[in-house]
C-alpha cells in the first residue's frame, strides 16, 4: 500500500523510500546481525519467516495509517535496504533508526534522518524524540546532529531483553521552544535524573 503522506525523498547520497514486500531480504540482513541487534528494542531475527513477518507488522502494515514515518534506508547505487528510519505514533512522537553494521560511521543515518526530520516538521508536529542506551553513544551523536537537545536520563527494564537500561531523552521543538519537555519517561521511571554537561 502506498501511503502519500510519506513519499519518497532523496539525498545526497539516499533514497529514503516506504518499505515493500520484497525488501524482507534486505531487512533479514540488517536485523539479524547480534552486533546490529545489542541496541534495538528486539531479539535478532533468526529466520526469512521472521522477516517477512517483521516486514509487515512493523513497516508494511502502517502504510494504511494517516501518517505513516517509516522509510527504508537505502543507497542510491542499488536502491536496497541497508537501514531504517521510523516515527512512533505515540504521543512521544520518537524517532528511532537502525542501520547495517557495515555502513556504521559514515554519516548516513545522521542525512537520512535530517530529510526526515524536515518532512516531519512540515507535516506540522510540534516536536519528536529519541532515546539512546548510554553505552550507545553514537546513536545520541546522530540525535544532536540533527537538531535535538538532551533533557533527561532514567532507568527502564528494557522489554522483551528484560535487563536495566540507562536512556538518554533528546528532544526536537520545531517552534524553537525551549520549554516544552516530553516528561512521561521522567515520570514513569522512579529512577531518573539529568546528566551535566551533555
Amino acid at each position: 500500500m502506498i501511503n502519500e503522506n510519506t513519499p519518497t525523498i532523496m539525498t545526497r547520497r539516499l533514497i529514503l523510500r516506504q518499505f515493500e514486500a520484497g525488501d524482507a531480504p534486505a531487512l533479514f540482513d540488517i536485523l539479524s546481525d547480534k552486533e546490529v541487534n545489542t541496541f534495538l528494542p528486539w531479539f535478532p531475527l533468526e529466520n526469512m519467516e521472521q522477516a517477512r513477518s517483521f516486514l509487515a507488522k512493523n513497516f508494511l502494515d502502517d502504510y494504511g495509517k494517516p501518517s505513516a514515518y517509516r522509510y527504508a534506508v537505502c543507497r542510491k547505487a542499488d536502491n536496497r535496504p541497508i537501514g531504517y528510519i521510523c516515527l512512533s505514533d505515540a504521543e512521544s512522537n520518537d524517532l528511532g533508526y537502525g542501520l547495517k553494521k557495515e555502513f556504521w560511521h559514515k554519516g548516513l543515518i545522521s542525512e537520512g534522518a535530517k530529510a526526515v526530520t524536515e518532512r516531519i516538521k512540515t507535516a506540522g508536529y510540534p516536536y519528536i524524540t529519541a532515546t539512546h542506551d548510554v553505552n550507545n553513544p553514537h546513536s545520541g551523536g546522530v540525535m544532536k546532529k540533527i537538531g535535538m537537545a538532551y533533557q533527561y536520563s532514567y532507568v527502564e527494564q528494557w522489554q522483551p531483553k528484560d535487563f536495566p537500561v540507562t536512556f538518554r531523552m533528546y528532544q526536537l521543538n520545531f517552534d524553537g521552544s525551549r520549554q516544552r519537555v516530553f516528561w512521561k519517561y521522567w515520570e514513569k521511571y522512579e529512577n531518573h535524573f539529568i546528566e551535566e554537561g551533555l
